[in-house]
C-alpha cells in the first residue's frame, strides 16, 4: 500500500518540484498540496494524509499552528518538518508541537523517501546532520532541568535505558546505538520504546529534546 502524502508550502515551484520527485516513487502517492496550514489542516480532514510534508514560514497559518492543530486530532497524520539550510528557529518548536522530526530540503531524494517511510510507519527522523544544526542553534538556549526533578525523571529508566537515551541523543540510529553498546538491534528497538513508555514521550524526537534538557548532553 502507497504512503498518501499531502505537500504543504507557500512556493508552487517547491510543491511542484516535491510532487515531481515523489509520483517517481511507486510506494509514494501525492494526494494534494497546501499553500498555507489552515489550507493543510482543512484538506487533511478530507484527504486523510499519512504523512504531511510542512513547511514552516507560510502566510495566513504557519506550519509550526498547522502541526499543533493536526496532531492533537483524532487519528492524526504523521508531519515530517522540510526546512532550509540555515535551521528555521521555529524547528525546535514543531518538534515540540508533535511533529515527527525534520529534513533539510536539499535532501537526497533517498532521504527524503526513507523519511517518509520511516514517519509513516511511526518512526521519527531525526539524522545526525540536522541533530548537529538544531543542537548548534539551540542547545545553549535550552532550560536545564537540574536537580531534583531531573532525579527523578531518570530513576524511571534502568541503567542501559539511560545509556540508549544518550545515544538516541547523539543522533544514532537503533543499528548504530547495537553497534556501540554491544547489543541487539531488537533489543535497542525494546529499550526504546521503554523509554518513550515511562517518560511518556511521544516519539523519539521528544527523547532527543528531552536528553538536552535535562542535560545529559551538551
Amino acid at each position: 500500500m502507497s504512503v498518501r502524502v499531502l505537500l504543504v508550502d507557500d512556493q508552487p515551484l517547491i510543491r511542484t518540484g516535491f510532487r515531481m520527485i515523489l509520483e517517481e516513487t511507486p510506494t509514494i502517492e501525492v494526494v494534494g498540496e497546501a499553500e498555507n496550514g489552515r489550507s493543510a489542516v482543512r484538506l487533511c480532514a478530507t484527504l486523510a494524509p499519512d504523512v504531511v510534508l510542512m513547511d514552516i514560514r507560510m502566510p495566513e497559518m504557519d506550519g509550526l499552528e498547522a502541526t499543533r492543530l493536526l496532531t492533537a486530532g483524532k487519528s492524526p497524520p504523521r508531519v515530517l518538518v522540510l526546512t532550509t539550510y540555515d535551521l528555521d528557529e521555529y524547528a525546535y518548536a514543531a518538534l515540540r508541537a508533535g511533529a515527527s522530526g525534520f529534513l533539510l530540503k536539499d535532501a537526497p531524494v533517498s532521504e527524503l523517501v526513507s523519511a517518509i517511510h520511516a514517519v509513516a510507519d511511526g518512526h521519527a527522523v531525526v539524522s545526525p546532520r540536522v541533530t548537529r544544526l538544531l543542537l548548534d542553534t539551540y542547545a545553549h538556549r535550552l532550560p536545564g532541568a537540574e536537580g531534583d526533578s531531573a532525579r527523578v525523571t531518570l530513576q524511571r529508566l534502568t541503567p542501559r535505558e539511560r545509556e540508549v537515551l544518550l545515544e538516541i541523543a547523539r543522533g544514532l540510529t537503533n543499528t548504530e546505538i547495537a553497534t556501540t553498546l554491544g547489543i541487539s538491534e531488537v533489543t535497542v528497538k525494546t529499550h526504546v520504546g521503554a523509554i518513550l513508555t515511562k517518560l511518556d514521550l511521544r516519539n523519539r524526537v521528544a527523547a532527543v529534546i528531552l536528553a538536552y534538557e535535562l542535560g545529559l548532553v551538551d
